[in-house]
C-alpha cells in the first residue's frame, strides 16, 4: 500500500503500470472487492456525476437564491464564439459551475472530495472527454488516478475546509484532477506528480470563508477556478514544467498552513468574504437576526 506520491510513482515506475491500476490494486486489497465490483462501484458515482452536471446545465437555483444560473451563463458565453479562454477551459468551468450550483440547490452530487468542491474534478473530466474520446472505462480510471492523490493527501493532511481552509478542499480537488488529466494525456506517473504539485501550490493559502456559512458564495466560483487550474497545471506539467517542491513536500506545506490558519477562516463563516457588511448584510437576510 502507498502512503505517499513519491511511494505512488515509484511504484509504477518499478511494476510499469499506471496510477489508476496501483489505485485499482489498493482499493482490492483493502475492500476485499473484485475488479469488476469496484468498477461497477465507481460507475454509480461517475453516473451521479453525470446527472449532476446535466441538471447544472439546464439551470437550478439555490433555496437562498445566492446562487444558481452561472453556469447556464457561462455554456451560452461559450457558444457565442467570443470566449477569452479556450472552449476547453471554459467547458470545465461551465460543468464544474454546474455541478457545484447543484450542490448549493441541494441536489444529489458526489464529494471529490468534498461537497464544496464537488465541480472541479467532473467539470474538468467532462471537458476534456470531447478532446480524448475516452471509452467509460477510460473515464473511470481518471477518476481512479484522481482517487490516488486525493488518498495521499486525505491520510498526510486534509481535505477539510474547516481543518484546513478551502486549499484542502477545492485546492485538493483542483490538484487531483490536474494530476488525472495529465494521465489521460498520456503523460507519466511523474507527471502526473509534477501537475498535482504545481496546482496545489498555486492555491495554497485558500481561506474557507462561506457568506452565511453556507456552501454558496464563494464556493461555487471557487470551483470555476479549481477547474481552470487543474487544467493550466497539465499542461504544464505535460510541457514539462517540473515542481521544484516535491509534491510530498507541497502536501506538507498545505497541511502546516492549514494548521496555523485562523479559525475566522476556515468555514466558520466569520471571516473573509463572509465577513464583509454585504457578507454580513446577506447572511441577515437569510438567517434574520
Amino acid at each position: 500500500m502507498f502512503q505517499t506520491v513519491e511511494e505512488l510513482v515509484k511504484r509504477c515506475e518499478t511494476e510499469d503500470k499506471a496510477i489508476h491500476e496501483i489505485m485499482l490494486e489498493q482499493e482490492m486489497d483493502v475492500t476485499g472487492a473484485t475488479a469488476e465490483e469496484v468498477y461497477a462501484g465507481m460507475s454509480h458515482h461517475f453516473k451521479t456525476m453525470e446527472n449532476a452536471l446535466e441538471e447544472g446545465l439546464n439551470g437550478v437555483t439555490s433555496t437562498t437564491g445566492l446562487t444558481g444560473g452561472d453556469a447556464v451563463l457561462i455554456k451560452r458565453y461559450l457558444e457565442s464564439g467570443q470566449a477569452l479562454s479556450g472552449p476547453v477551459l471554459l467547458d470545465a468551468v461551465s460543468k464544474a459551475v454546474a455541478t457545484n450550483e447543484v450542490n448549493a440547490a441541494m441536489g444529489k452530487i458526489c464529494a471529490t472530495p468534498t461537497a464544496g468542491s464537488a465541480g472541479v474534478v467532473p467539470g474538468v473530466l467532462f471537458a476534456i472527454k470531447h478532446r480524448f474520446n475516452p471509452t467509460q472505462r477510460d473515464m473511470l480510471n481518471f477518476l481512479l488516478t484522481a482517487g490516488a492523490f486525493g488518498f495521499v493527501v486525505a491520510n498526510n493532511a486534509s481535505i477539510s475546509g474547516a481543518s484546513g481552509g478551502c486549499q484542502a478542499e477545492v485546492g485538493s480537488a483542483a490538484a487531483m484532477a490536474a494530476a488525472a488529466t495529465v494521465e489521460m494525456a498520456g503523460g507519466t506517473p511523474q507527471q502526473s506528480a509534477e501537475a498535482f504539485a504545481i496546482c496545489m501550490k498555486n492555491m495554497l493559502g485558500l481561506v474557507c470563508d462561506p457568506v452565511a456559512g453556507l456552501v454558496e458564495v464563494p464556493c461555487v466560483k471557487r470551483n470555476a477556478a479549481g477547474a481552470s487550474n487543474a487544467l493550466v497545471s497539465a499542461d504544464m506539467a505535460l510541457a514539462g514544467v517540473t515542481s521544484r517542491i516535491p509534491t510530498d513536500e507541497v502536501i506538507e506545506a498545505m497541511y502546516r498552513i492549514g494548521q496555523t490558519m485562523p479559525s475566522a477562516l476556515r468555514e466558520t463563516g466569520r471571516g473573509g468574504l463572509a465577513g464583509t457588511p454585504t457578507g454580513q448584510r446577506l447572511k441577515q437576510q437569510i438567517f434574520g437576526d
